[in-house]
C-alpha cells in the first residue's frame, strides 16, 4: 500500500499533462519539475515513458518550437544550442533543428537593427555591436554580415 503522502501515478501523469498543455517541455525539464513537486519517484519515470510512447512528450518537437521562439526574439544559433544543451536535448536533435533555419544572417541583421537603429560606423560602435551580437549567440560570419550590410 502506498503511503498517503506519496503521489500516485494518476496524479503525476495528470500534472505532466497540465504542464505540457501550457507549452512544450524537454523530457529533462519535465522530470525536474515533477521531482521538485513530488520528490524522486519511480512513478515519474513511468509517466515520462508513457508520455513519450503516446507522443505527448517529444524532445524533437520541443527543440523545434524552442528554436523558433528564441530566434524570433533575436537570439543566434550558438546561444540557442547552448540553452537546449542545458535542457538535455541531444546534440543530434539540436544540430538537425538548428540547420532547418536557413536565414540566420537575416535574423542577426534584424536583432542588430533593432538594437542599433542609429548605427555610426566608428570603431567604438562597431565593437559594441559585435559584442552584442556575439552575446546573442551569432557566429563571426553572421556578425560580419551585419556590419557589412550597414
Amino acid at each position: 500500500m502506498i503511503p498517503s503522502d506519496e503521489p500516485d501515478f494518476a496524479t503525476i501523469y495528470n500534472k505532466s499533462l497540465d504542464l505540457l498543455s501550457r507549452r512544450e517541455h524537454s523530457a529533462f525539464e519535465l522530470i525536474q519539475k515533477l521531482k521538485n513537486r513530488y520528490g524522486s519517484s519511480k512513478l515519474i519515470n513511468d509517466a515520462i515513458i508513457r508520455l513519450q510512447e503516446s507522443n505527448l512528450l517529444d524532445d524533437q518537437r520541443f527543440a523545434e518550437a524552442y528554436i523558433k521562439v528564441r530566434a524570433r526574439k533575436g537570439f543566434g544559433p550558438r546561444r540557442i544550442g547552448a540553452e537546449l544543451q542545458q535542457r538535455k536535448v541531444s546534440e543530434a536533435i539540436i544540430n538537425q533543428e538548428l540547420s532547418m533555419i536557413e536565414n540566420w544572417n537575416e535574423l542577426a541583421l534584424l536583432a542588430f537593427k533593432k538594437k542599433f537603429s542609429n548605427f555610426q560606423k566608428d570603431t567604438k560602435e562597431i565593437l559594441k555591436a559585435k559584442s552584442f551580437l556575439q552575446n546573442r549567440g551569432f557566429s563571426f560570419e553572421q556578425i560580419e554580415f551585419c556590419i557589412q550590410e550597414t
